[in-house]
């Protein structure tokens, strides 16, 4: 029997996941199909591949990564966690909850570091084109490789779309904004908070980047930040100098004009308005046509296209799970093409996509959709062989983290959480994160010495700690 081909569109953490996946079972002494990977950034990582360019890059595409120089992990790593490639397996040794980008791409990266896994990667190659042939049953897949820019066309059994839904950003438009003489961006072309300093700063959008980018421009000494939500408000008890409004309704100049009649002066408007699925190398029978939600509609299980089962998607949902939820996606996806996992008939995918759905559509709070993402994942990993992990504890941490930032958004990520794969605490950072303006990957494994602002600084902390006590 002739060997498959698997076509794998993206090398970021879902497009590695699904590397793993197969390397994990041919590792085990299971024959795997030929494999090619398609990256069209230089390196793998994805999201995490942190590029300085916006816009386009270097070979004239469009920009793929959104990351910022100066991200933090805005949730604790205990949640993100691969169940098979710890963070003590990697560093050696506890490191804090809340890690940089730098130290992030590590971690991701060195799961493959010392496998063959790069050498089904072919980087530097945009796929330009899907195509699925119902004669043959196979896919026609062809890429353009950046460099040379030459076109080629494979022909493959199967495709996983590892592209990810965080790329092409969703842009709305306010009246009057064309007026409006400072800097406009979206969050996915934002690439420090150093430029905000002194700013008077309006973030447009109520999500965690809107969160993030909003306490990075006030650690990095925003003038004011003010975030703009469209139906709720995050609510947290901002510091002096941060606050929230309802959606905007017109600019003139300077002057922005909210729906509740308030009126401010802004010099940077960063809108952090969301993403939209964008998969310009599909045709429109194949590609997904959802909102983003947790539960994107047209995917058997959240990763088979149910129009054509022998097309996956990975990591196209919103994320409270993020690495590991990728794994257990590409553990199954893995499964069903090696066989050892039985696709049910069309009718039983159908149904099975309904009844999630209807739970999904009665989700009434945040915690019940982390709960519903948690029971997802185990839905999967019981079809597979990705080792089990503790999901409900993992749904703890997720809210004891949603109290520590309203408690008080400056200082949660200063919080320790227990791994629910090892059992280790988590160290605690060497620094404050609001203190900490070095985010490198030395810096932060780093054992530096205080200096005589930080010791004057904890001397203070320690004073105050008493007397509250």
């Amino acid at each position: 029997m002739q060997k498959q081909r698997i076509a794998i569109i993206g090398a970021g953490p879902s497009g590695l996941a699904a590397l793993r996946a197969f390397e994990s079972a041919e590792r085990a002494g299971a024959a795997i199909p030929e494999i090619v990977c398609y990256e069209k950034q230089d390196d793998w990582g994805g999201q995490w591949n942190y590029s300085w360019r916006t816009g386009i890059d270097q070979y004239g595409e469009p920009v793929h990564s959104s990351m910022y120089r100066n991200l933090w992990s805005n949730a604790p790593k205990e949640a993100l966690e691969f169940a098979e490639y710890t963070f003590d397996k990697h560093f050696g040794r506890p490191i804090s909850s809340y890690p940089p980008r730098e130290v992030l791409w590590d971690y991701i990266d060195g799961r493959l570091r010392s496998s063959n896994a790069r050498d089904k990667v072919q980087f530097a190659t945009a796929a330009r084109w899907v195509q699925y042939n119902e004669a043959t049953d196979t896919f026609t897949v062809t890429v353009e490789d950046l460099k040379t820019r030459t076109t080629s066309s494979s022909e493959f059994d199967r495709v996983i779309v590892a592209t990810g839904h965080f790329a092409y950003p969703n842009v709305p438009s306010f009246e009057g904004i064309e007026t409006f003489p400072g800097s406009v961006e979206h969050a996915h072309d934002f690439r420090g908070a150093e430029m905000l300093a002194d700013k008077r700063v309006l973030m447009i959008g109520s999500s965690y980047s809107a969160e993030d980018i909003g306490v990075q421009a006030y650690k990095m000494g925003a003038r004011s930040v003010t975030l703009s939500y469209r139906s709720k408000a995050l609510g947290h008890d901002w510091p002096q100098g941060m606050e929230e409004l309802p959606l905007v309704q017109r600019i003139e100049g300077n002057s922005v004009h909210f729906i509740n009649g308030e009126v401010r002066e802004f010099d940077s408007i960063v809108m952090c308005t969301g993403y939209i699925h964008k998969y310009p190398f599909l045709p429109s029978q194949l590609a997904i046509d959802s909102p983003n939600n947790v539960y994107p509609s047209g995917l058997y299980r959240g990763v088979v296209w149910q129009e054509n089962p022998k097309l996956y998607y990975l990591g196209a949902q919103d994320q409270w799970f993020t690495f590991n939820m990728f794994d257990a996606q590409a553990w199954y996806v893995r499964d069903l093409i090696l066989g050892r996992t039985a696709l049910p008939s069309v009718q039983d995918r159908a149904a099975h996509i309904e009844s999630w759905s209807k739970r999904f559509s009665e989700l009434s709070c945040v915690d019940d959709e982390v709960r519903f993402q948690a029971d997802y994942i185990r839905d999967l990993i019981e079809n597979s062989d990705y080792p089990m992990f503790d999901l409900d504890s993992v749904v703890e941490i997720f809210i004891a983290w949603q109290r520590d930032k309203a408690e008080n958004v400056l200082t949660y990520r200063d919080k320790q959480y227990r791994s629910v794969m090892t059992g280790t605490m988590s160290a605690r950072h060497h620094t404050p994160w609001m203190r900490e303006l070095d985010d490198s990957l030395q810096r932060y494994l780093s054992q530096p010495e205080k200096d005589e602002i930080a010791k004057m600084l904890d001397d203070e902390d320690v004073t105050e700690s008493i007397r509250a006590n």
